[in-house]
């Protein structure tokens, strides 16, 4: 095994390809490593690739070419249960005839641990997550929740050094994922685990993470921490599919330095970083988030440019004010505010002016 250094790469997938039928790569030249005790989350739409990357890593699919490599061995040719490794799934695949602490002692079993070390490390696991007092119970005894928990803790119990999670909190309802999704990041940094998680949920992705890889067609479109995936998307499929995104079409009319000046579709101009635009009189698709529009422009810069928008819609949610606006035909452009004390609550029918300063907004793809 590598030494603990956080710079060695404990998993790397090397130029993984995977095709079912001998044609169509479903995982495309993938490259990834990862130190250990990373939590990295896989998100993307379904059919991405997304599962059969963790699915390649567990072992039940095989990399049709390349190399998946845990601690610098390349696995392979290892099967599934030599791998070491604690898996945990949607549907909590609990053997229903047997107790809580009977389905976390099985793992041990599997692996010839002596009785008294298997009650011991069942214990354990059961106490880490909260469920010490039922072992003697059935799964069809307990909630969705409690099942989820026992089967985190099977997964656990033999303290792998890698667990992997496909959509393991897709079954539940919001409160309690969110809880779970919480007590899940918390045990996995507290025990130094390695964790490979795979959601279609861009927030669970984004609270969980150190870091995130953005899967679509086969391929990682992004892969980086939470905060520069969502403030620094590097091209448009990420910008819309990691949380809410106003976007705007046009062509690139000036680039000076770290801005350019697009002018849209309906003659109006606006100020952007050029993220993968790099000439005069190209298409672009320019991506900003919503509450980085401001429509009080005392707050901007004299010389930004500014666009005319018309208020169709205010929605009040409590914490924040949602507005829809009418910006360059869009009719789809929100914006967000805080609910503050003095903060302007705007009408439909109403005409402003929105902005943004240049940082916030990016040229992308078109």
């Amino acid at each position: 095994m590598a030494n603990d250094a956080s710079n060695d790469a404990f998993v790397e997938f090397e130029r993984v390809q995977k095709s079912y039928d001998g044609e169509t790569l479903v995982v495309k030249d993938l490259n990834l490593t990862m130190p250990k005790g990373e939590f990295l989350t896989m998100l993307g739409p379904s059919g991405s690739g997304k599962t059969t990357c963790l699915m390649m890593l567990a072992g039940f699919e095989h990399a049709t070419h390349g190399d998946i490599r845990l601690g610098g061995e390349s696995i392979n040719g290892i099967p599934p249960h030599k791998r070491g490794i604690g898996m945990v799934f949607q549907n909590y695949a609990l053997f229903p005839h047997m107790t809580i602490a009977e389905n976390l002692a099985f793992p041990l079993e599997v692996r010839k641990l002596g009785k008294s070390t298997r009650e011991e490390k069942v214990m354990r696991a059961l106490d880490m997550v909260e469920m010490g007092d039922f072992g003697g119970r059935r799964p069809a005894q307990l909630s969705g929740g409690q099942q989820q928990r026992v089967a985190l803790a099977r997964a656990l119990v033999f303290e792998p050094e890698l667990v992997l999670m496909d959509e393991p909190l897709g079954a539940l309802d919001k409160q309690l994922r969110e809880k779970m999704q919480f007590e899940i990041t918390h045990l996995a940094h507290r025990l130094g685990i390695t964790t490979v998680y795979v959601t279609h949920d861009q927030t669970e992705a984004l609270t969980m993470s150190d870091r995130v890889a953005v899967f679509d067609d086969g391929r990682i479109q992004q892969l980086a921490p939470p905060d520069q995936l969502y403030e620094s998307p590097e091209n448009s499929f990420v910008a819309q599919f990691i949380g809410e995104n106003n976007t705007l079409e046009g062509v690139v009319k000036e680039i000076k330095g770290k801005t350019c000046v697009v002018q849209l579709d309906d003659g109006e101009v606006l100020d952007a970083v050029p993220v993968n635009v790099s000439e005069v009189g190209e298409r672009t698709r320019v991506s900003i988030r919503p509450e980085r529009v401001e429509y009080n422009t005392d707050r901007l810069d004299p010389d930004a440019h500014t666009l005319n928008a018309e208020v169709l819609e205010f929605i009040y949610m409590g914490d924040i004010f949602r507005t829809r606006l009418r910006v360059a035909g869009n009719e789809d452009f929100v914006i967000k505010t805080r609910n503050a004390p003095d903060q302007v609550r705007l009408k439909p029918g109403q005409q402003i002016k929105i902005g943004w300063m240049a940082e916030d907004c990016r040229a992308l793809d078109a």
